[in-house]
């Protein structure tokens, strides 16, 4: 049996992302809620597939999609996805626990700090 070849996980390190990426963030609502990316597109993995069409027309001018979590897992599983559907995505190494440890900003929904829960 010849084992099957697959392509390296495009990957990039938080402090790599560009300040005006199209940063797409796949947690669910409490994790946004508690500190998210200014300005990032969020559509909860949970709600993935049902809201796909978002995420097509967002990089529908061949723009990059940065995808990010917690810390790597779910934004991996959806950036594979991406990239077989054709799409130009990369997952954020580290998510969001690597997003804040490089002093990147970030803002919260409830007016306090930003916290990556």
């Amino acid at each position: 049996m010849t084992p099957m070849n697959f392509a390296p996980l495009p990957t990039v390190d938080a402090a790599s992302v560009p300040g005006d990426a199209l940063v797409l963030d796949v947690r669910e609502d409490d994790e946004w809620v508690a500190g998210h990316v200014e300005g990032a597109l969020h559509v909860p993995m949970s709600e993935f597939v049902a809201r796909f069409g978002e995420v097509t027309e967002a990089v529908a001018d061949g723009r990059r999609a940065y995808v990010m979590c917690r810390v790597g897992g779910r934004s991996a599983q959806v950036t594979q996805y991406l990239v077989q559907q054709g799409l130009d995505a990369v997952n954020v190494d580290g998510g969001m626990i690597a997003w804040e440890s490089a002093g990147r900003p970030m803002v919260s929904e409830h007016g306090g700090p930003a916290v990556v829960a």
